[in-house]
């Protein structure tokens, strides 16, 4: 059977870029879906470990708990009395709807307790961040 080696056929002249929107369509998704969400702060916190963490917005309040129990509200050191007058203002100042809380692993419940207080004084819905947990995930971590 002769092959046919002719040149009267036209090369094709258009180039369809929709598999290429496609794909930059779909690298961006992944990226977004990948990336990193919680803002970065500069108060150093050794944060708990969770095994699932959802992603947070920036309409919220940082607020950090560092181990010796000092009080961060945005990057301004506060007194536990006057956590109340700093979380109204940055909330005013933000327009935010929520309170993103750092807390290091050494902090106690009673200073928890003090933030979620005044987070529930103000109507702010307290979000709690955690550090990925290392390692396979909670259900190979029971004991049989």
């Amino acid at each position: 059977m002769p092959l046919d080696f002719s040149t009267e056929r036209n090369p094709l002249t258009t180039f369809s870029l929709a598999g290429v929107a496609d794909v930059v369509l779909l690298l961006l998704i992944f990226f977004l879906l990948t990336s990193n969400f919680v803002p970065r702060m500069g108060i150093q916190v050794d944060l708990p470990q969770a095994g699932a963490s959802s992603p947070t917005e920036k309409q919220f309040v940082p607020v950090a708990i560092t181990g010796e129990g000092a009080f961060f509200v945005g990057r301004r050191e506060v007194g536990g009395e006057d956590l109340l007058a700093a979380l109204r203002a940055e909330k005013e100042k933000s327009s935010a709807e929520g309170l993103l809380l750092r807390a290091d692993e050494q902090a106690t419940v009673q200073q928890f307790a003090a933030v979620a207080t005044a987070a529930q004084a103000l109507r702010m819905r307290v979000v709690m961040a955690t550090r990925p947990q290392e390692g396979p995930g909670p259900s190979s971590s029971r004991r049989d």
